[in-house]
């Protein structure tokens, strides 16, 4: 069975978190698919960016919604990268994308460019909200979709079900609460078990021992280390 790396916002452990240069040192150093958050801009285009505030990752200030594109490629998103727009790290990589999904809007914009450009099979769309991968299998029918979940041990069973009644293939699950009884329940439902985030040989050795079907990590060692047995 093959074991996934998902480079994290590219490889943030190394480059700026969502810029070009992250995106395309991971698939140089053999991520299997690439990770990456969207937000709308103000004139409504996909951007690449994690939080709904500039503030934490660029040199600007504001909520991404206020800003337009032209104002948002303006920024310095670290060590003079921009914020890209999802066309453009679509064109730039061939790695598969699990593009993660934080409200309606998005998920409304990005079914659009899914089926206008035909991306079903290389886009895979994440969310913790149950919500937003229900909405996106009505518009993309057919398209993969993961639930995240920071769930606490207690959870993890609820988490399973969740990600079952929303359709998705994969359950993508903190690997600090995970149990070998989760991960069991969730192959027995026919989903796919990712671990986050895995940036410790400790946590791939547990990922292993789990029986993950894979892992999302910060770094690229993490890829090199995880072709073997840990």
């Amino acid at each position: 069975m093959t074991f996934l790396t998902i480079g994290h916002r590219g490889v943030m452990g190394v480059e700026p978190e969502n810029t070009m240069r992250s995106f395309v040192r991971a698939e140089r150093s053999g991520m299997d698919v690439i990770a990456l958050d969207l937000r709308l801009s103000k004139d409504g285009t996909l951007v690449v960016l994690h939080d709904a505030e500039v503030d934490r990752t660029t040199d600007g200030s504001g909520a991404v919604t206020d800003l337009t594109l032209a104002e948002l490629r303006g920024l310095d998103a670290g060590d003079g990268q921009h914020v890209p727009v999802l066309e453009e790290v679509l064109d730039a990589v061939r790695a598969p994308l699990q593009v993660q999904v934080h409200d309606l809007g998005v998920a409304t914009a990005l079914a659009e460019l899914l089926l206008g450009r035909d991306l079903t099979g290389r886009v895979e769309v994440a969310s913790f909200r149950d919500e937003v991968l229900g909405e996106t299998s009505r518009l993309v029918p057919g398209v993969r979709t993961a639930l995240y979940a920071d769930q606490s041990a207690a959870d993890a069973e609820a988490t399973v079900g969740r990600a079952v009644d929303a359709g998705a293939e994969t359950v993508a699950l903190n690997i600090r609460h995970l149990t070998l009884d989760t991960v069991e329940s969730a192959h027995e439902a026919g989903l796919r078990v990712i671990g986050w985030t895995v940036n410790c040989l400790d946590h791939l050795r547990l990922a292993r021992a789990l029986g993950l079907d894979g892992v999302v990590t910060d770094f690229p060692e993490i890829r090199s280390t995880g072709r073997f047995t840990a």
